[in-house]
């Protein structure tokens, strides 16, 4: 088995980590649902997010429920990203933050996993992220995070990994996840396209916060461009934003005309 490399990544006889590495406002929730309906797989939520907190003092919503409920050491984090897969599942599926991986986290157990990388458009990020934080900093939006995450994990393997750009995915889903799971190496199911409304016991208690679009949901939404211009304050962020999504983008599936 090799890891993210370009050509597929089998399962059979050894289990699956798939490390999906997204930055905030994306599709990454209805991405891990996906995954999480699947009966061979089991899911983990931005393991690294209470260390984070905890590392960064952000204030973030529920700040310290996340604390007192997620583990906050991140050598432990690794342990089990890297140990026993839950309910002895072959496929572990691990959605992950980019910007939560702070520089002082080892990254040597990257080798036991097969990266993916989930990106969407920096002006949408950046639209949704104001709403909610006025003035989003570059290293909040998760992108330079990114773009230094895959470098890295171009060097290790020396091959491109599965990129997917949120736009592709909701135009036509079952294309993505098929083209995804065949990179895998793994059997795509119509299970990934269809799922149940509701929270997950799966899910980070922030899901309160965050999740109500998600839990209501029971498939992809329907791709719509983002209305809204960035103010202008925001285009040297936008600037650099962009510069890390096309270093993905340009790897990223294309849908068939």
């Amino acid at each position: 088995m090799t890891d993210g490399g370009s050509g597929t990544v089998g399962y059979r006889g050894a289990p699956l980590r798939i490390a999906m590495w997204s930055g905030p406002r994306n599709v990454s929730t209805a991405l891990m649902r996906s995954w999480g309906n699947r009966p061979d797989t089991h899911v983990v939520d931005e393991p690294f997010y209470a260390y984070y907190l905890l590392a960064t003092n952000a204030p973030h919503p529920g700040r310290e429920e996340v604390l007192a409920h997620h583990e906050t050491d991140w050598r432990r984090v690794v342990e089990q990203l890297t140990g026993p897969i839950p309910g002895g599942k072959p496929i572990f599926y691990q959605k992950h933050m980019t910007h939560h991986l702070l520089p002082e986290i080892d990254r040597s157990w990257f080798d036991r996993v097969t990266h993916c990388f989930l990106i969407r458009d920096p002006r949408e990020v950046l639209l949704s992220l104001h709403r909610k934080t006025p003035d989003p900093p570059l290293e909040a939006t998760g992108f330079p995070q990114q773009a230094a995450i895959f470098r890295e994990v171009c060097e290790r393997t020396g091959q491109v990994p599965p990129v997917v750009d949120a736009r592709e995915l909701l135009t036509n889903p079952r294309y993505v996840l098929n083209w995804l799971c065949d990179r895998l190496g793994v059997p795509f199911l119509e299970a990934m396209l269809r799922w149940p409304p509701g929270r997950r016991e799966t899910d980070g208690v922030w899901a309160k916060y965050w999740y109500e679009r998600v839990e209501q949901s029971t498939g992809f939404e329907p791709y719509r461009p983002r209305p809204g211009s960035l103010p202008r304050r925001l285009l040297p962020v936008y600037r650099e934003c962009l510069r890390c999504y096309e270093l993905l983008r340009e790897h990223a599936v294309e849908l068939p005309h």
